[in-house]
């Protein structure tokens, strides 16, 4: 039994912003230990267009080499309609992913910037999507820039409620908002979130947080506290834009997987991740990637009160 579920998302997420290929052997071994330490939801790849995202050229075969397990669901990211078309050929073929993820900017410049079309476009482009799913996966739409946009400011929050009305109106259940550079509050995180929570009952609601300007774990302590048990997160905080696009200073990583579940269980709130494994899968990040990452607990260590705990 756990409190909260949470994504892991750095396959995806934090390796979009890798310049360097990380090859698939690699991402296999990072994947399955993800999942050996608990993890009930993973942001395995991304249905990119190779010439545009070469990270992940890898997808299908990725995909095809992963074992399934009970309880775990596998999500790919897609941006159009012939992205669906491939993530279907793949469930065809038997190795498919569970869910696929939707996007759409909450503000007109984010959109131009990011997805390189205004938000009508994107809008239809997401319905087509949605419909060319079939039904076979669990969609989840995500919201970016809903607490702030770094190019327009201020985000109306009447817009995000209503692209997720529009979500779920287009067959989307989970829908996660996005703090992209990490502009939220936690007043702004409780008062929007209840009123997605009035608004578009039936919707799961997801918190896609960053750690841009160091309050990711305040905002998600906020969000849970609003009601919100599904989480996003990344291991060192990794990721947060494509390498091609850069805003928020260059840095808008993910809230950081290892500090988010010392938080949470210190709380006393059940992440269902094995502790005991958490900081070794953290270093093997950092291995993966050459470098030291964000993750304040990968230095100090977990809560030594946990252990009292256990």
């Amino acid at each position: 039994m756990t409190d909260v579920v949470l994504c892991e998302c750095f396959a995806r997420d934090g390796l979009q912003h890798e310049t360097e290929f990380v090859p698939m052997p690699t991402k296999l071994a990072l994947i399955e230990r993800f999942a050996d330490i608990g993890f009930q939801r993973i942001e395995a790849t991304s249905y990119s267009n190779p010439k545009v995202v070469p990270q992940f050229a890898d997808a299908s075969e990725l995909l095809k080499s992963l074992q399934r397990r009970a309880g775990l669901h596998y999500k790919a990211t897609c941006a159009n309609v012939r992205a669906v078309e491939r993530a279907l050929a793949d469930l065809e073929s038997g190795f498919g992913v569970t869910e696929i993820s939707l996007l759409v900017s909450a503000s007109e410049a984010h959109s131009q910037k990011n997805l390189r079309q205004s938000r009508a476009d994107q809008w239809q482009n997401v319905r087509q999507m949605a419909a060319a799913a079939q039904g076979r996966f669990r969609l989840i739409g995500t919201i970016s820039v809903a607490f702030g946009c770094p190019f327009e400011g201020a985000v109306d929050p009447a817009v995000v409620v209503e692209d997720a009305l529009q979500f779920r109106d287009a067959g989307v259940e989970h829908v996660a908002l996005g703090d992209t550079t990490g502009m939220a509050t936690p007043p702004a995180m409780k008062e929007l979130f209840a009123r997605l929570q009035h608004a578009a009952p039936g919707i799961t609601l997801i918190a896609h947080l960053h750690d841009t300007r160091g309050t990711g774990l305040v905002n998600a302590l906020a969000a849970y506290e609003a009601g919100l048990r599904y989480f996003d997160c990344s291991f060192g905080g990794a990721g947060g834009h494509p390498a091609q696009v850069k805003y928020g200073g260059g840095y808008t990583g993910n809230v950081c997987t290892e500090d988010l579940v010392n938080l949470f269980e210190s709380l006393g709130i059940r992440t269902g991740i094995d502790l005991s494994g958490l900081l070794e899968t953290s270093r093997l990040c950092e291995q993966t990637l050459g470098r030291e990452l964000h993750g304040r607990v990968t230095r100090s260590g977990l809560n030594p009160l946990l252990k009292q705990a256990s």
